[in-house]
C-alpha cells in the first residue's frame, strides 16, 4: 500500500525520508539536513530518541 503523501503527518517517534518530515525535524533539532542524515545513519536508527541524545552529545562534545 503507498502512502498517502496528501496527509503530511508526522510520526513523533521516528525521523523518516520524505522532504516534509526531513523539514519539519531539521526545523525542531536546529540542525541542518545533512547533520540529522549523518546523526541517522551514526545511530542507524530512525528513533527520535536515539538521535536526538546522539546530537545533544554531540553538542556536548562526548
Amino acid at each position: 500500500m503507498a502512502d498517502n503523501k496528501d496527509k503530511k503527518k508526522i510520526d513523533g517517534k521516528r525521523i523518516g525520508s520524505e522532504r516534509y518530515e526531513i523539514d519539519y525535524w531539521t526545523k525542531k533539532l536546529k540542525v541542518n539536513s545533512q547533520e540529522l542524515g549523518g546523526a541517522k545513519r551514526a545511530t542507524g536508527s530512525e528513533s527520535v530518541s536515539k538521535i536526538t541524545k546522539y546530537l545533544d552529545d554531540k553538542k556536548k562534545g562526548k
